[in-house]
């Protein structure tokens, strides 16, 4: 029978990470959540699936499509998150609201790597079509997923498993962009 040893060692990431919670009444202790980079990296992904290369400016749209729609899901999740807190009784501060905020960024921040990914297609021989982004945007979700398990202290199975859901719920997305015909 072998005896447990000490738990690994975590690397604690710093504030500027995507995925980290600050300390406070709203994020109790310090920890690792890349569900805001998870999420908006499938959110773009689902942008980029849904737009289309007919407009007059394809590109310009679809970044600012990127752009907006992270930023409109990370106001909701803020106001989702203080709305629920007044609910419930709590008296909300804008300290709580700016924490609240920087926990969410994560969603705005992963419009960035596909929105470049549109920005230099042309330039990489992608012309004007959206697969690049879509791509970087899938390949961003998994990173991210497996980052935050293998970072929760996950087993290298679940952080493989953690990747391959992320992968196929990402497949599900081009399988759609293909059905639709975009």
């Amino acid at each position: 029978m072998s005896v447990p040893g000490p738990a690994p060692r975590r690397r604690v990431p710093g504030p500027s990470e995507p995925g980290v919670a600050v300390p406070g009444p709203d994020f109790p202790e310090k920890r690792t959540d890349f569900t805001g980079a998870v999420y908006g990296s499938m959110l773009a992904a689902s942008v980029i699936a849904a737009s289309s290369a007919d407009e007059t400016h394809p590109r310009l749209s679809l970044i600012l499509l990127l752009v907006v729609t992270g930023l409109v899901f990370w106001a909701a999740h803020v106001y989702a998150h203080i709305a629920g807190q007044r609910e419930a009784g709590k008296d909300v501060t804008f300290r709580q609201v700016r924490r609240v905020g920087r926990h969410e960024w994560p969603i705005v921040e992963a419009a960035a790597l596909p929105a470049l990914a549109v920005l230099v297609s042309p330039w990489l021989g992608a012309g004007e079509n959206a697969w690049l982004a879509l791509a970087v945007a899938i390949c961003q979700q998994v990173a991210w997923a497996a980052l935050g398990a293998h970072r929760a202290g996950a087993r290298p199975r679940q952080v493989v498993a953690e990747g391959a859901v992320n992968l196929v719920l990402g497949l599900v997305i081009v399988a759609a962009k293909v059905a639709v015909g975009h």
